[in-house]
């Protein structure tokens, strides 16, 4: 599976006025934004898991990523968060065909 290094400057815009909607941004960036870079370590591993990217829709949600969980699996804002060594063993099985259904 395809990985690449976050950066402090790293950003993903949630602004859907803004051209760069549900895309990976620079920061700073004129639109609204969640920052990538954290000290809490929640997104030391992080998995954007493709949803309203093909093609991006103004207004119909912005990603969802699969990242490390907050202690005491503390919720998150729509994500899908698991201890970071369940979430290591999920990342050995995946490839660049892997599917992965999230289920209610």
């Amino acid at each position: 599976m395809p990985a690449i290094g976050l950066k402090p400057e790293d950003g993903w815009s949630d602004d859907h006025a803004e051209p760069s909607y549900n895309r990976l941004v620079n920061l700073p960036c004129r639109g609204s934004h969640e920052r990538l870079w954290r000290e809490d370590g929640l997104y030391d591993l992080i998995v954007e898991l493709g949803y309203n990217d093909d093609p991006v829709m103004a207004e119909m949600g912005s990603a969802i990523f699969l990242h490390v969980a907050r202690a005491g699996y503390a919720p998150t804002e729509g994500c899908i968060a698991l201890a970071e060594e369940d979430l290591r063993a999920v990342l050995k099985l995946l490839g660049g065909g892997s599917v992965i259904e999230i289920r209610a």
